[in-house]
Formats: C-alpha cells, sequence, structure tokens
C-alpha cells in the first residue's frame, strides 16, 4: 500500500497529539496494554477522561507540563494506505524539533484553536511547511465544540488562513472543522455539523493524491552500498544499493555515474522479491549495469542525458539548530547530502528571514537557535544537487559539528554559484 507521511503542526495547545490520539483510537491501531497505560496514566493525573495526548507525550516532561517537546513518530493503517505521523511541538523554543519533523512529510496538519484563531505560532509552522517544500496543508480547525460548532466562526478562520496563505509556496489546501476531543469530523462524518459538506480528515488522508509529487522526470541514484557477495554462487554479482531519489530507471536505460562521468547501461533492477521492471521514488532498490565501473558510496547514477548540478559552491536556506553555537562566516563543519559527505565552509550569511512576515534581512550576519537565513557555502569536494524545489532529497542537507558530531543545521539548496 500507498505510504503517506504526515505532521501535525500548529501553536501550544491546539490539540495537536490529542488529534494523532483520537486518529489511532478511533482507527483501532492502539494496543490494548496501551490504552490500559494511558487510561492509569489519565486517572493518576485527575483527568476526568483518557487524554489521549498522552499517547504521543511520551517524555515525562511532557506528561508533567502537558506540552510536546520532542517529536513523537507514530505508526497506523487502514485498507487504503499507511501513515506514518510525526507529532511536532507548538512551542517557539523547539522551532527545530517541528522542522526536523516535518521535513519528509508529504502533507501538514495545520491545527487552529476555533477560541484563538489563528496565532503568531500557526503562520510560523505554515510558513515553514511551506519552506519546507510541503505540497499539501490540511487546516483543522479544532475544538468546534467549545465554539457550539458555529459554522460562522470556520468560516472567519478559513477565510483569514486563506488570505494569509497566498504567500506561501503550497498548491493544495484544505480546511476541515473538527473536535479532536469528541471525535468530530476525524474518522466519521459529524453530525453536530451539517454545514459542513466535505470529508472527515481520515478519509482525507487516505485519498488525498501523493504520486505525482515526487520527481519523476530526472533520474536520480544516490549510491548507498556496494553489494559483492564474493560467493561461489553469486562470484560475479556487482550491484549498487540505494533509494531512487527522482525519475524512472528500467532495465536497459542508459546511464551516468558522477563525478567519474562514466556511461554504461542498466542490466538489472533487483529488490529482495526479485528482478522488476522499473524503479521509481521512494524505492530501494539495487541497480546492476553492464559496465564493470568503479562506484562507490557518495556517487550517484542519473539520467544520460539528464543530469543535476555539479557544483562546490552553492547558496542555500539554513534553519540553525545548535543552542551552545552560532552560525557566521568563516564557520568549517560536515556536510551530508543524500549519500555524500565532506566539509563544508560557510562564505557569507546573506540574510536572516522572518517566519511571521517572510521579510528578509540583509543587515544580519549570524544565525542563532531556531533561526532560518541565507547562506552561501563552499564544499572541498563537488555536490550533486537539484534546486530543493524541483528535488526534496537532492536538494536537502544537513550540516555537522566534527568535534561533537551533533547535527547542528538542515538546508535547502536554492542555487548553485559560478
Amino acid at each position: 500500500m500507498e505510504l503517506l507521511r504526515f505532521a501535525t503542526c500548529g501553536s501550544v495547545d491546539d490539540g495537536k497529539s490529542t488529534l494523532i490520539g483520537r486518529l489511532l483510537f478511533d482507527s483501532k491501531a492502539i494496543l490494548q496494554d496501551t490504552w490500559d497505560a494511558i487510561e492509569l496514566s489519565s486517572k493518576n493525573r485527575g483527568d476526568e477522561y483518557v487524554n489521549l495526548a498522552l499517547i504521543t507525550d511520551g517524555l515525562r516532561a511532557e506528561r508533567e507540563q502537558g506540552i510536546t517537546i520532542d517529536v513523537a513518530y507514530r505508526y497506523f493503517a487502514t485498507p487504503r494506505r499507511k501513515f506514518i505521523i510525526a507529532d511536532t511541538p507548538g512551542h517557539v523554543q523547539y522551532t527545530r524539533n517541528m522542522v526536523t519533523g516535518a521535513s519528509t512529510a508529504h502533507l501538514a496538519l495545520i491545527l487552529i484553536d476555533a477560541r484563538q484563531g489563528i496565532l503568531e505560532q500557526s503562520r510560523r509552522h505554515a510558513i515553514i511547511a511551506s519552506l519546507l517544500g510541503i505540497p499539501h496543508l490540511v487546516v483543522c480547525v479544532n475544538k468546534m465544540d467549545l465554539v457550539d460548532n458555529d459554522r460562522a466562526t470556520f468560516e472567519r478562520i478559513r477565510d483569514e488562513f486563506a488570505l494569509f496563505a497566498r504567500k506561501l509556496q503550497v498548491r493544495d489546501i484544505a480546511y476541515i472543522p473538527i473536535s479532536a476531543l469528541k471525535g468530530d469530523n476525524v474518522v466519521d462524518r459529524s453530525e453536530h455539523m451539517p454545514w459542513y459538506e466535505g470529508p472527515a480528515l481520515l478519509r482525507y488522508l487516505e485519498e488525498v493524491e501523493i504520486a505525482l509529487d515526487e520527481d519523476l522526470d530526472d533520474p536520480r541514484f544516490p549510491v548507498q552500498y556496494v553489494i559483492r557477495p564474493m560467493s561461489d554462487a553469486h562470484h560475479d554479482y556487482r550491484g549498487y544499493a540505494g533509494t531512487v531519489a527522482g525519475g524512472v530507471f528500467r532495465p536497459g536505460d542508459a546511464v551516468r555515474v558522477l563525478p567519474s562521468g562514466l556511461t554504461s547501461r542498466i542490466r538489472s533492477i533487483d529488490r529482495l522479491e526479485g528482478a522488476i521492471d522499473a524503479a521509481v521514488p521512494p524505492m530501494a532498490v539495487t541497480v546492476r549495469l553492464e559496465d564493470d565501473l568503479d562506484i562507490s558510496r557518495g556517487d550517484m547514477i542519473v539520467g544520460v542525458d539528464n543530469s543535476p548540478h555539479v557544483a562546490s559552491e552553492f547558496e542555500a536556506d539554513v534553519c540553525w539548530m545548535a543552542e551552545r553555537s552560532q552560525l557566521t562566516p568563516g564557520t568549517r563543519l560536515a556536510i551530508k547530502q543524500t549519500t555524500r559527505s565532506t566539509r563544508v565552509l560557510v562564505r557569507s550569511v546573506e540574510s536572516r528571514l522572518d517566519v511571521n512576515s517572510l521579510d528578509e534581512d540583509p543587515t544580519i550576519d549570524t544565525l542563532r537557535l531556531n533561526e532560518i537565513g541565507r547562506v552561501r557555502l563552499r564544499t572541498t569536494q563537488p555536490l550533486f544537487f537539484d534546486p530543493y524545489q524541483r528535488n526534496r532529497l537532492t536538494g536537502s542537507f544537513i550540516l555537522i559539528d566534527e568535534a561533537t558530531n551533533n547535527t547542528v543545521a538542515a538546508g535547502m539548496i536554492r542555487r548553485p554559484l559560478p
């Protein structure tokens, strides 16, 4: 079945964790022992009801404070689709965790408290979702039961968000009135809001089209591992394992290997179940070539007439995630992009982005914790990439502090530099 990754976003106490708990509970995805533990925890906290938010708020500090701090991942499936949920924190202090959780999502759920309306953090998360290239947004106006399921309240918030969203680069936005606590319009249509004619949230998640979100035009295959069994039965087997990052690969296709530039043809494409006729994103496969070429981890197999940018200098948007350091011109770090790793120098910090207005401040030359800015980078070895807006896999990277091995930033490549 097709897999949909989605992230919950929004301000503190908008009901993100409760919504996920409701989805899991109503779709019968919670085991009995987990349910028993949640019931006991709710009773110990003095809650008058089973607190569904405790299903994802697993850290002790989260349960004590009633907020989400870390990203919690949950998995469930329906007969139509499999899902991976990232429950991201709403507090501004943990914006970096929201970036991490939403970076691989096909879809973002923006929750808005019907009583509070659109808050600053609601806008911030929507803007970050747009920057991350998430193609689908679902604006869930939550806690409708606390405003008497008022249609005018929902439509006012919908219209206000639609006006704000005009400056976002998101092509698909849906609006659903819900009550995560009561279950209205979450898994089943609600009888309390007969004026709403759209689908329940789960039905929308099952039916939203994501197959065309992948880049199917540019063949990209970063090599992760070279398979050489060296056994008597497979003495001549040489395969290149990895995940397809773009395009369509078929046996017989002419391909080029970067950085060498050598060309060959695909002999076969293998998976655990055997040879297949075609590989598309995000399939994990092993590619065999007709020629015995020198290929190793970090190389990329591409279309013979369709190559990515090959460059050592580029411009990118970066979210700084380190608490005890700052990103300044001259900073030296390690960079990992697809399966390729090398070192990088920060040539300059061009500007800092105001995530509330999308305005850029060109007077800033330093990025601090949770700040997003535009930078110019130079690597010691060339990278093979496409602009992030074209391919989220080949256009993204992380920066690593070599002294601590901590990931200190996540980045999105905009363009190569001359």
